[in-house]
């Protein structure tokens, strides 16, 4: 069984409480780890810490040589690969595949791309006028906003921690990275990466621990915080929103979604339906960006709820490292019970259950995880709490829609604008379409197709702020302008 530290300053280290906590596994119930709960003395010294390596060595670091640095720490990642691989899967219990193929690449590449993108991104100038003829020149630099506090989730622990650290560093800040209490593996892990590469003391730092009155309100309302990065659901960014006010503290929030999927008629339909289940199940539908609506045109509805309820009953449990299993369980037994209490309240509202609606028969040794059935419902309305609230697990409601406008009235009327998914043969559609939409992200015939140098982040409950390529910069870095009288 594991024992996890701090790692605060460059050194791995117990909490000052001497508290502990324990992280079960996901697959089985069973106790993998106890984890150390920092308090608010390890709180101010690792926020301390990284104030104080912005004052010394890499303060005084070059670009260059700050991009030197992330991309040793990319290629130290890519060297111990299964290890990142072996950590995440033990935290999320999520099959191997997802972390091989997606999760734990990006986290990697979070830092490459960003390194290339401070090291590439031109400057404003503009010379002016003066009264005596001789003219004056104006231009930008950019510089490090400060301490970045950094809130992690834990349905994509690696990839969502890089997504923010990767331009932190870039830009010359220091962090302060709280991964959830559910997720604390590869968040420590890649301190060994830091210390293996040199990375100045004080420059990453992780603590952990819960959010009220734990670790992660320490931080957030800790005085020498200079911004706060977060990823999370909208109730706990409206509490970190709060406590930032306290010395204007800017944030960048990415929050809840309940985002629609518009499946046409004139589509692809293998390659519709095989897009939606992804969209909707992928991590067991633990994905910010997953389609809990689904919209299909009637007439290929009946079709495509049936041909959507196959592969739903197609899937294989298992533990992460099995090949013949390609479907992992929710990330606790408590997040498992609000799943159920809203499959629970689709049936008392009405819906009918196409598949799903409950607990998978496993066997003894997988009895203990927090398995639960992909779910698809039909039936509702609008006005339901499944088809309007955000589950956050495996699960989607089909209704069928008639024309253009209904269908974009019913993907706008949410409290919510992460992103939408349609399909359709019609480009012109899709590009008329994706403008109605009021969500950051659309994507049009694909889901989760990312260039990370493109602006990502949503509207209205789902953000604040954008992030991705010089997007990031915006946040990550303070704008200074200087005006030379020639």
């Amino acid at each position: 069984m594991q024992g996890i530290k701090n790692f605060i300053n460059g050194e791995f280290v117990d909490a000052a409480t001497g508290k502990h906590f324990e992280k079960r596994s996901p697959v089985d119930g069973k106790v993998i780890a106890h984890i150390a709960e920092a308090g608010q003395a390890d709180v101010d010294a690792a926020v301390v810490a990284a104030q104080e390596a912005l004052k010394g060595e890499w303060g005084k670091l070059t670009v260059d040589q700050r991009v030197d640095l992330l991309y040793g720490v990319a290629n130290e990642i890519s060297r111990r690969f299964e290890d990142f691989v072996a950590a995440e899967m033990a935290d999320t219990g999520q099959p191997r595949h997802v972390m091989t193929s997606a999760f734990i690449p990006r986290g990697a590449a979070n830092f490459k791309v960003f390194a290339d993108i401070i090291k590439n991104v031109p400057n404003e100038s503009f010379p002016m006028a003066t009264p005596d003829g001789r003219g004056a020149l104006n231009y930008a630099i950019r510089v490090p906003k400060g301490v970045i506090a950094v809130i992690s989730p834990w349905n994509a622990p690696f990839l969502l921690m890089t997504w923010k650290v990767g331009p932190a560093l870039a830009c010359g800040n220091t962090v302060v990275v709280k991964p959830s209490e559910e997720t604390p593996m590869t968040t420590t892990l890649l301190g060994e990466v830091m210390n293996t590469v040199g990375m100045p003391k004080g420059v990453y730092n992780v603590i952990h621990g819960f959010g009220p009155d734990s670790a992660g309100e320490f931080l957030t309302r800790h005085p020498l915080v200079d911004a706060i990065t977060f990823t999370g659901e909208t109730r706990t960014g409206t509490a970190i929103m709060k406590a930032a006010a306290e010395g204007v503290r800017d944030v960048s929030f990415e929050l809840g979604g309940k985002n629609a999927g518009i499946v046409f008629a004139d589509t692809d339909f293998t390659a519709a339906v095989e897009g939606i289940f992804r969209s909707a199940f992928l991590n067991s539908g633990q994905v910010c960006l997953g389609t809990e609506r689904v919209y299909v045109e009637r007439p290929i509805f009946e079709r495509f709820v049936l041909a959507l309820k196959a592969k739903c009953e197609a899937v294989k449990f298992g533990r992460p490292d099995d090949h013949a299993a390609n479907y992992g369980p929710l990330i606790s037994d408590e997040h498992r019970q609000k799943v159920l209490s809203y499959y629970s309240k689709a049936v008392e509202e009405g819906a009918t259950v196409v598949t799903g609606g409950g607990i998978p028969p496993m066997s003894a040794d997988l009895a203990g995880g927090n398995w639960i059935q992909p779910t698809i419902w039909t039936g509702l309305p609008e006005t339901a709490a499944v088809v309007r609230e955000e589950i956050f697990g495996p699960c989607c409601h089909i209704r069928p829609f008639e024309s253009e406008d209904e269908v974009v009235n019913l993907a706008n009327a949410t409290d919510y604008g992460l992103s939408t998914t349609i399909w359709t043969s019609d480009l012109s559609r899709a590009h008329r379409l994706a403008a109605r939409i009021d969500v950051g992200v659309t994507w049009v015939n694909s889901w989760f197709l990312r260039d990370l140098r493109t602006a990502f982040g949503g509207a209205k409950q789902s953000g604040i702020g954008r992030e991705g390529g010089v997007h990031s910069l915006e946040f990550y870095t303070e704008t200074r302008n200087i005006c030379v009288k020639l």
